[in-house]
């Protein structure tokens, strides 16, 4: 990992107020073992950052669910070919999953909550892949859950998934950037994205857990849409939530 002689804090307001760009540029400086994370449109506009400082050498994951929609998996293909890259696709545990499906269905998530689900599905993956790693970069905004992702920083140390006695650097390029802007960096620069987002969806997730969102309506309210509407996190970001 590299050396680091600021605290974090600190770093996060020289940061702050930097470009994406920048901030891409600072983490790829720092960090040799660092990767993206990769599943959505704010995703793509990092791997173009990337690509562009570094083309070819930064690490990018993503999480297969086993219940993404087919137009998710033909967008990931559409990102491998566009900048010929390679993506690690990390898979829920087969034991975890098969006793969850065996005990308690396909859908269990409607009559408990999805936390059950997401953390076969997802943490549990993630944890895996980020043991790892060094340090990840994520597409997460401000504006995107007023509720949990408000007051994200640039740049954290993700005590959610630091390895003991080591920290996982987390950052956050992205999290002063509105929608509006994102998309117009997919726009002007021509890049691949989901086919559903021409469908009404913004915030995608699994299949059964995501629906297009109608004017109005906040980008989260298309995900877990039967729960408390302030708490629409999976565990990703489990320390969004910690208070």
């Amino acid at each position: 990992m590299s050396d680091q002689i600021l605290p974090i804090v600190d770093i996060d307001l020289q940061l702050s107020g930097q470009a994406p760009e920048e901030i891409m540029a600072y983490a790829l400086s720092k960090f040799k073992n660092i990767a993206i994370s990769f599943s959505g449109a704010e995703d793509v506009v990092l791997i173009d950052m990337a690509h562009k400082i570094s083309p070819g050498k930064v690490q990018i994951f993503s999480l297969d669910t086993g219940r993404l929609h087919p137009e998710t998996y033909r967008f990931f293909e559409k990102v491998r070919d566009h900048y010929s890259v390679k993506i690690d696709i990390v898979f829920p545990d087969t034991m975890a999953l098969n006793n969850l499906v065996r005990e308690k269905g396909l859908f269990s998530f409607y009559k408990d909550d999805h936390k059950e689900c997401c953390g076969i599905r997802k943490i549990g993956p993630l944890r895996s892949k980020l043991l790892t790693l060094d340090a990840w970069i994520t597409g997460q905004r401000r504006d995107q859950s007023p509720g949990t992702r408000s007051a994200i920083p640039v740049i954290q140390d993700d005590m959610a998934f630091s390895r003991p006695q080591e920290k996982l650097v987390k950052f956050n390029p992205l999290a002063n950037w509105t929608s509006q802007q994102v998309w117009a960096y997919i726009r002007q620069n021509n890049l691949p994205y989901n086919e559903l987002h021409d469908k009404g969806f913004v915030s995608i997730g699994c299949e059964p857990c995501t629906r297009p969102t109608g004017p109005g309506q906040h980008e989260r309210e298309g995900r877990w849409w039967w729960e408390e509407a302030t708490a629409k996190e999976c565990g990703l970001h489990e320390v969004n939530t910690k208070k």
